[in-house]
């Protein structure tokens, strides 16, 4: 549908950009995204997304807000403690922009609810905070042939990829699923590093939407804050990954 007088003033900036325009934006208007994960890295995502016209977005996260979060997760306030984060997450969301539309999941993603999940995305956004929801996320991906960003941080330290499923490599192509360290107490982060990461993957998404621009794919993008160090790295599909070879 054509953007209307309102739409055309929130979106003016986008608007004079010759990469999006209206029908750029009227793209983003009708383009599904899922965050898996409303936490550090969530929350500068699905601010973004949402700012940027993001019609439809899905927010997984099966925790609840708490006290520590606040340093970080910025989608969250001192009032959401204790709350479900998709349902803080959403009130902040709508906020900002009434006429989004936000499908929330209060729970964790699992091999088994996972393909009808995906099922109506254009692009999904690894935000979560584990090892074992990265690989989920990979092969639930792989098998929908969704393309995703992952990301991931700690410390100072953060680093995210784009994946185009069954072209590019993938999560499995450089991580190795066995000897995967267990759960230990977290070191950091940074509060600020999870904005900087997020804010890259929602450009990611974006861009995949209007298909502007070169996607971080085949690419590992790297930042350390502490020497403010952003690195691309070439990284290469693994003839025997074994999720994509």
């Amino acid at each position: 549908m054509p953007l209307n007088d309102s739409q055309r003033e929130r979106y003016a900036r986008h608007l004079s950009l010759s990469e999006i325009g209206e029908e750029g934006q009227e793209r983003l208007l009708n383009a599904k995204v899922l965050v898996i994960g409303a936490g550090g890295l969530g929350s500068p995502v699905a601010f973004y997304l949402a700012a940027a016209g993001t019609g439809s977005i899905g927010l997984m996260d099966g925790d609840k807000v708490d006290l520590s979060n606040l340093q970080r997760q910025i989608l969250h306030t001192t009032n959401a403690i204790g709350e479900d984060k998709v349902t803080s997450a959403k009130q902040r969301l709508l906020d900002l922009d009434p006429d989004i539309k936000l499908t929330l999941y209060p729970f964790r993603l699992t091999a088994d609810n996972a393909p009808e999940i995906l099922a109506p995305y254009d692009f999904v956004i690894d935000a979560t905070d584990n090892f074992d929801s990265k690989f989920l996320i990979s092969r639930a991906c792989h098998n929908a042939a969704t393309p995703w960003s992952h990301a991931g941080i700690r410390e100072f330290y953060g680093q995210t990829m784009t994946v185009h499923p069954g072209t590019t490599t993938c999560y499995h192509c450089l991580f190795h699923e066995e000897g995967v360290p267990a759960a230990s107490i977290p070191k950091g982060p940074l509060g600020a590093v999870p904005g900087i990461i997020g804010s890259i993957q929602a450009t990611e998404a974006i861009k995949h939407i209007l298909s502007i621009g070169t996607p971080l794919t085949n690419t590992l993008l790297t930042c350390d804050t502490l020497t403010m160090t952003i690195r691309k790295i070439t990284v290469v599909r693994n003839p025997t990954c074994p999720l994509c070879a």
